[in-house]
């Protein structure tokens, strides 16, 4: 896979080991720049907004390079890198076996000589296979070396649940990456997510994983002039409001964003005003936009697809818990997915995955709003 390494980085504009001599370390760019909103101008899908950051990126980068099953003759299982081998050739869209360890193995060693590799995982479950280079020797390494060795890596891919694909396809990563010390890991919602983020990704210095959701790639969403701006980033570590509110505070990241708006939407009809957060960066987690919204609202819900023990909900709850228990006004609700495998069968995976009643049925109770079952019956 070395030869393989050599063979193909060597050609072109890219920089290249050759002759066993060290290619020169450029420094990766460390600021993004503020985000300033303006009117919507277009739509545009989570697919065109990733494929559009990957191409700009690229472009004005020649370091830039992508690596990993079918990203090039078949532009992407999912299409997200269509168009980038023809026009940026095969020696900076790579497509490779189907060995994961081998591959994310190649794109860290990569990175620990300068070049800045975006590793395409078809969905991160196949990422377990790899997670040795992942933690062990793109996360530690900064530190391992005193700070002399930076590891400009990014780690992409389908997080989590999608439909019909069983318990070995279905897994949500989120809560296993942000674990750990020296990755930041990012889950986009909308196209100005997708698009800023993966930007912000490929430019930070230090190893991203980047969870994207299947089922949100052809979902469209407005954008601005701002954002379809080559210098558009999204500043990694700050969450978004995506609804304000004044009565309970809804966190949530991906996919669960989009229902907990649709949730928020069915309780303001019911004369309770939620407040939505959407994540976007789960390590480093923005601490102080939740704990800012929970002292103004004093309720929380948490919304997550992953596995409710020592999830991301979990992580937010003790936040509030350390930083501002005392403007709770109710327990914190915690919404997550069933903690068992993914089952198969659609009704069942449906009752394995949060809904938007679910959120709904959460912040009643948080607000003492909730019928009680006696009355029901």
């Amino acid at each position: 896979m070395l030869g393989l390494m050599r063979r193909k980085l060597g050609s072109g504009d890219v920089p290249a080991l050759i002759g066993g001599q060290v290619l020169q370390r450029i420094s990766p760019a460390t600021s993004v720049l503020p985000r300033f909103f303006s009117s919507a101008a277009k739509e545009m899908t989570v697919r065109e907004a990733l494929n559009s950051a990957l191409d700009e990126e690229m472009s004005a980068d020649p370091k830039v390079f992508l690596m990993g099953e079918e990203v090039g003759e078949y532009q992407g299982a999912y299409k997200i890198s269509k168009g980038l081998l023809e026009k940026y050739g095969p020696d900076r869209v790579l497509d490779t076996p189907i060995t994961e360890a081998g591959f994310a193995g190649i794109g860290v060693g990569a990175a620990y000589h300068g070049l800045k590799p975006v590793v395409e995982f078809m969905t991160f479950n196949f990422s377990m296979q790899a997670i040795d280079h992942i933690i062990n020797s793109a996360a530690k390494s900064n530190y391992m070396s005193a700070g002399q060795l930076s590891v400009p890596i990014v780690f992409r891919g389908p997080n989590g649940a999608a439909a019909g694909v069983g318990a070995q396809h279905s897994q949500c990563y989120a809560a296993w990456y942000a674990h750990v010390p020296g990755l930041k890991v990012l889950s986009p919602y909308s196209a100005e997510d997708a698009r800023g983020l993966l930007k912000a990704a490929i430019r930070d210095p230090d190893p991203v994983v980047f969870l994207e959701n299947e089922l949100l790639y052809g979902e469209s969403f407005p954008v601005s002039a701002e954002v379809l701006d080559s210098s558009f980033c999204v500043p990694i570590g700050k969450a978004k409001i995506e609804r304000e509110g004044k009565d309970v505070t809804i966190t949530a990241f991906s996919k669960m964003v989009g229902f907990a708006l649709q949730a928020a939407e069915i309780l303001s009809k019911e004369g309770i005003s939620a407040e939505v957060i959407n994540l976007r960066s789960i390590r480093p987690l923005d601490r102080a936009t939740i704990n800012a919204s929970v002292r103004k609202t004093n309720r929380l819900v948490t919304v997550e697809e992953g596995f409710p023990q020592h999830g991301v909900g979990a992580e937010i709850c003790m936040s509030v818990v350390e930083e501002s228990f005392e403007y709770l006004d109710a327990p914190v609700e915690r919404i997550a997915g069933a903690d068992v495998p993914m089952p198969y069968a659609p009704n069942l995976e449906r009752m394995a995955v949060p809904q938007v009643e679910d959120i709904v049925r959460a912040a009643k109770r948080a607000c003492y709003r909730s019928v009680p079952l006696a009355a029901a019956a």
